[in-house]
């Protein structure tokens, strides 16, 4: 079999400049030009040709839990978290705690907030 890497990350979203407005402040993500059609779908860069595509569907209910996140990586955990907290960026630990980092068994620390649609991301510190 052959092998496989990422590719990107799709989302549907309520409304994609809000999206867009968002990752652009909370990751500095490049927007990049969608070049598989003319929809409103816009994509982000998020680096080493991985890309997240966020596709516009206002009035499709969206659903998930912290179980569903992606997760992206940072050398400098403690400063990302200074940077949500700037931003007023509610973030918690898996449990739930209120502005709270996790370490996990492995060492890793991580934190989890929303996204505009309620879609779980995990910054942690794997680098």
């Amino acid at each position: 079999m052959s092998n496989f890497s990422l590719n990107h990350i799709a989302l549907s979203v309520k409304d994609v400049n809000t999206s867009i407005d968002f990752y652009q402040k909370v990751f500095q993500f490049k927007e990049i030009k969608n070049t598989a059609s003319d929809s409103k779908t816009r994509w982000l860069l998020l680096g080493e040709g991985k890309e997240l595509h966020l596709i516009p569907r206002p009035d499709d209910e969206i659903k998930t839990s912290k179980a569903v996140h992606f997760a992206l990586s940072t050398l400098d955990i403690n400063q990302f978290i200074k940077h949500l907290i700037a931003l007023k960026i509610e973030y918690s630990d898996w449990r739930d705690t209120p502005n709270k980092d996790y370490i996990r068994k492995d060492g890793i620390i991580q934190v989890y907030f929303k996204d505009p649609d309620d879609y779980w991301i995990e910054v942690n510190n794997t680098i």
